[in-house]
C-alpha cells in the first residue's frame, strides 16, 4: 500500500530527475521539493478534511505524545502505536476507514492524515518521520520554561540579599 512517507524516501530521485527554478539557489533543491510536497499533501488534505476538527489528536501530540512510522515495521505493529492517538481514527471516516479496514489501508489513511496536519503545521514531524507536538506549541512550552527558571532565579536571589552571616 503507497504510503505519504514513500514520497520521502524518493525524494534524491525526484530532485535528480526534476530541474528546478528558484531565486538565486538560495533554498536547496531539496528544499524546494519537500515544500512541494507540503502543498501538494495540503491541498489533497483540504479535499477530505477541510472541516474536520482534529483538536483532539492535536491535544495528544501537545500532552507529550509522540509516534514514529518505520518502513521496516510491520503494519500491525504501526498500526497498534496509531490507534493510540486519541481521536485518529475516528477523523478516517472521509477516506471509508473503518475497523474492518485492512492494517496497511488505515496506517496509509492515518500516516496521511499526519501528514495533512503537518502540512499545516498543526503537528510537526521530524526527518526520522516520528510525529511529535507543533512548533508553536513546543515554543510555548520553552518560553513557559524559561520564565520558570527565571522566577527561581530572582526567588533565590531574593533570598540571598536577605541572608544575613552570623558574627
Amino acid at each position: 500500500m503507497p504510503r505519504v512517507g514513500d514520497i520521502f524516501a524518493a525524494l534524491p530521485g525526484i530532485t535528480g530527475k526534476v530541474e528546478l527554478e528558484y531565486e538565486g539557489e538560495l533554498k536547496g533543491s531539496d528544499v524546494v521539493m519537500r515544500e512541494i510536497i507540503r502543498q501538494s499533501v495540503a491541498n489533497i488534505y483540504d479535499s477530505y478534511f477541510a472541516g474536520a476538527d482534529t483538536q483532539q489528536i492535536e491535544q495528544w501530540f501537545n500532552l507529550g505524545g509522540t509516534v514514529e512510522l518505520n518502513d521496516k515495521q510491520p503494519a500491525n505493529a504501526v498500526l497498534k502505536s496509531l490507534k493510540e492517538i486519541q481521536g485518529l481514527f475516528d477523523k478516517l471516516s472521509p477516506l471509508s476507514i473503518n475497523g474492518k479496514s485492512e492494517p496497511e489501508v488505515a496506517v496509509s489513511a492515518a500516516e496521511f492524515l499526519l501528514e495533512g496536519m503537518t502540512a499545516h503545521k498543526r503537528i510537526s514531524r521530524s526527518e526520522a518521520r516520528t510525529f511529535s507536538a507543533g512548533e508553536k506549541r513546543k515554543r510555548i512550552e520553552d518560553a513557559a520554561n524559561l520564565g520558570e527558571r527565571m522566577r527561581e532565579r530572582e526567588r533565590e536571589n531574593a533570598f540571598n540579599r536577605t541572608r544575613r552571616g552570623f558574627n
